[in-house]
């Protein structure tokens, strides 16, 4: 049986934002927290949080290892300082994931090495690694100059596993912000 372990990246400048994503509260909890959150209650054996600084979260937090190289510098960071078979590293701007949305992607794997969550498209900030196989194939690409995850991926085998919609709602924007704020949010997501 393979083991999970999970990783929330908080290292991004939320330049869409305006202030920290990490830290900002929906339904009254850090957005980081309520990610790292649905990594424990599917069963996570540890969760760690990766960004340039630590958001005193509670959590272990490891420093980004490529600070300001983007979310492949912090998914790499993230499958080197887990010791487990399988890592679901995912964006800290997801409030509603949830635990059955990360069994599937563990379900989903299989004899893949990498899952990714999908709605109408692929969800790259959402999705569990075959750590031993991609921490190889990445930081090799890495180091090549690839900064794109998509384009990371050679020689992987990928499958896109589809969730629902809901759980992968991002939080970008004052707007988005103000839609949760207001209802709309939820409204939208119950029809999806």
């Amino acid at each position: 049986m393979s083991t999970l372990a999970g990783a929330v990246l908080v290292g991004g400048q939320s330049r869409r934002m305006g202030r920290d994503k990490a830290l900002i509260a929906v339904e009254g909890e850090p957005m980081a927290q309520r990610v790292a959150a649905a990594l424990d209650a599917a069963g996570a054996a540890e969760v760690v949080l990766v960004g340039a600084a630590d958001r005193l979260l509670g959590r272990r937090h490891v420093a980004d290892r490529y600070p300001g190289d983007g979310p492949l510098g912090g998914i790499i960071t993230a499958l080197a300082a887990l010791d487990a078979d399988l890592v679901l590293v995912a964006a800290c701007d997801l409030p509603w994931l949830d635990g059955p949305t990360v069994h599937a992607l563990v379900d989903g794997i299989a004899a893949a090495d990498v899952a990714f969550a999908r709605t109408d498209r692929r969800e790259p900030m959402c999705a569990v690694w075959r750590r031993e196989v991609a921490l190889g194939a990445l930081e090799a690409a890495f180091a090549e100059g690839e900064r794109a995850i998509h384009r990371a991926l050679a020689g992987l085998r990928v499958v896109d596993v589809d969730v629902d919609a809901y759980a992968l709602t991002n939080v970008n924007t004052p707007e988005d912000l103000e839609s949760i704020a207001s209802g709309e949010a939820d409204a939208e997501r119950r029809r999806v």
